[in-house]
């Protein structure tokens, strides 16, 4: 589903987050008498405002991406929201270690920034974790303080495509070819993403386990998405030299171009 543009990006949200709107609503409309949680329209209400409150944080963390990949002249199609999270589909990525290291940051660095901002105007938590209370204002700017912070971090774990795997992906690009680059990232966040899914099931974190089921198979996608595009360069770079060295003397005649 479509929403609304900004600065051409469009923003669209993929039918499972309603999902997840729902059965938020339906947990707080229940609410939780023995521990003295308010349910009700009330409890909805507010489930339902601290989810989309949450994801807001998710959007400016893909704006940091995007208006750092236009900068460069990258295209981006749409940012996609879903449970897991929320995704920016650009239309290439920029092959120069240093631009794709710049537009990874920018995502991390909006979440970094939000939580500074939030310390500046009601100070650091005495308590950090869920102990602190919501559902004063104070109390709530330092839980989406604590959010911002755990995305920021979160991304920048060195899990292909998270950030920080494009971040590794990015390092070592500098020393090796993009495509090798890009296989050790991919492999390598194989490995921790299924170290990561098994100790989520372990722990009966099911949605978290998901998560790191779609980074692997993302990473596996981006992967071959890259290897195809290296064949693809190859086969016109080769097509080019031909035609170069096909080129006949300057007799007036158009030049014959093999394929």
């Amino acid at each position: 589903m479509n929403l609304f543009r900004v600065r051409g990006i469009q923003l669209a949200v993929h039918f499972s987050f309603f999902l997840l709107l729902a059965f938020v609503a339906y947990y707080g409309w229940q609410g939780d008498p023995e521990a003295q949680v308010i349910g009700g329209w009330t409890g909805m209400f507010w489930n339902v405002a601290v989810l989309l409150t949450f994801f807001t944080c998710v959007v400016l963390h893909e704006f940091g991406h995007s208006f750092t990949a236009m900068y460069y002249g990258v295209g981006v199609r749409r940012i996609l929201l879903m449970p897991i999270g929320g995704m920016a589909e650009f239309d290439r990525i920029p092959r120069q270690p240093s631009r794709e290291l710049l537009i990874t940051l920018a995502g991390p660095a909006v979440n970094f920034a939000i939580a500074a901002l939030l310390g500046i105007f009601f100070g650091v938590p005495e308590v950090w974790g869920f102990e602190v209370d919501p559902t004063t204002l104070s109390g709530f700017a330092h839980l989406l303080m604590q959010w911002n912070l755990l995305m920021g971090l979160f991304n920048l774990v060195p899990v292909f495509p998270m950030d920080g795997g494009r971040i590794f992906r990015a390092l070592l690009a500098t020393r090796l070819p993009y495509l090798r680059a890009t296989l050790i990232a991919a492999s390598v966040a194989k490995v921790l993403a299924t170290i990561a899914a098994g100790t989520a099931v372990f722990f009966g974190a099911g949605l978290t386990a998901v998560l790191f089921v779609f980074i692997f198979v993302a990473g596996e996608m981006e992967y071959r998405a890259v290897r195809q595009r290296e064949v693809e360069d190859a086969h016109w770079r080769a097509v080019l030299a031909r035609a170069y060295v096909d080129l006949p003397p300057p007799t007036g005649e158009p030049p014959i171009i093999r394929g």
